[in-house]
């Protein structure tokens, strides 16, 4: 602890130990999906290079003991369901060699949305069959956000299987026509995180689908920030809104409005904080500070984002968070490895066979 009017440089607040990390947001870009990516969409997309070797030498450069593969947009669907299915099948098969080849690995599937049948199957076999860890599912598909009834039938799947869901975004198809110049996923990614957050909130999904535990990428975008404006709203104007405001309720029926005919603002943040959160490219006072005292604390997760992020994003997001003052320091641990061992509890006999059980926090 730092002491006022003291010449001591300050200690970080965030410096865990080599190995501590469990790593929930952590890319894959296995060859058949790069060469899948490279012939729908040319170069347009990014390609980083990967491979599990690459992921363990980026593991130990950073301290992260564990890492959970995912694959990030555009997805495997590139217009024709059987193409996206086959493709989904391979991705998934190479994510479970990876995960084969080191017991610090694992891995998220990918599913062929918005084929939801084909996407029903994959997930029975890629979770009871091939034991991946969890599924990896984008915002949206075709411009339906996750709360679309759409999902539901793959929903109920994964509702079954008490899965882990991490939700990462996507760039909306309305982005053609904004033309801000700068790239999509400085800006679209947060905001169609939110989207499909405020989708699953008001189609009622988190109490429909209990079982699931949905991550929410990069802090979960803007929801942490607009929590407040969101409740308000929920409540005095879409639940129980004065005799002028009735049209407004009409106009925009939820089913989240329907059950809950009295719903407050703090029914609906209590809603919002069972959402897992990821704190990837969430750095700052703002960004992190805003989360950390939004969210509920033992649902905020370790991610990096790489290699998307590359290794100069990853350390000064590390450096960053050593630096920030307004998060709690019994937060720090929970969110370098606590909070994953309860969604993964496999990687606890992994980091303690490393000798690094237990921590994650220096103060």
């Amino acid at each position: 602890m730092t002491i006022r009017g003291s010449s001591r440089a300050p200690e970080p607040r965030f410096d865990p130990p080599e190995g501590r990390l469990i790593d929930v947001h952590f890319h894959a870009m296995p060859p058949r999906y790069r060469d899948a990516v490279l012939q729908a969409l040319g170069t347009s997309v990014r390609t980083p290079e990967w491979s599990p070797d690459l992921s363990l030498s980026m593991m130990d450069r950073h301290g992260i003991g564990c890492a959970v593969l995912s694959l990030s947009a555009p997805g495997v669907h590139f217009g024709d369901d059987a193409q996206a299915n086959d493709l989904a099948r391979a991705c998934n098969d190479d994510l479970a060699a990876a995960a084969a080849s080191s017991p610090r690995i694992g891995a998220f599937a990918v599913l062929p949305l918005p084929d939801v049948e084909r996407a029903c199957s994959e997930a029975i076999r890629a979770l009871d069959d091939l034991r991946l860890d969890g599924v990896g599912i984008l915002t949206g598909y075709r411009g339906r956000y996750l709360g679309h009834p759409d999902y539901d039938p793959l929903l109920d799947v994964l509702d079954v299987r008490h899965a882990v869901v991490m939700v990462h975004p996507a760039a909306h198809p309305s982005i053609k026509q904004i033309a801000l110049g700068v790239p999509n996923f400085m800006l679209e990614y947060p905001f169609d995180t939110t989207r499909a957050g405020v989708s699953m909130l008001f189609a009622d999904v988190l109490e429909r689908f209990p079982n699931i535990r949905f991550i929410l990428s990069h802090g979960g975008g803007t929801l942490p920030y607009l929590a407040w404006r969101i409740g308000a709203i929920a409540e005095r104007q879409l639940s129980r809104p004065p005799p002028h405001d009735r049209a407004l309720k009409d106009q925009f029926p939820t089913a989240l409005t329907s059950r809950n005919e009295n719903l407050t603002a703090d029914h609906l943040k209590g809603l919002m904080r069972r959402f897992y959160f990821d704190v990837a490219l969430t750095a700052d006072p703002a960004g992190l500070g805003a989360l950390v005292h939004f969210a509920d604390p033992e649902r905020l997760l370790f991610g990096s984002d790489w290699p998307y992020a590359y290794d100069g994003f990853v350390t000064d997001q590390l450096g960053s968070m050593s630096d920030i003052d307004l998060v709690p320091a019994d937060a720090w641990p929970r969110i370098a490895q606590r909070n994953a061992l309860a969604l993964f509890p496999r990687f606890s006999s992994i980091l303690a066979s490393l000798g690094t059980e237990g921590g994650g926090h220096v103060a």
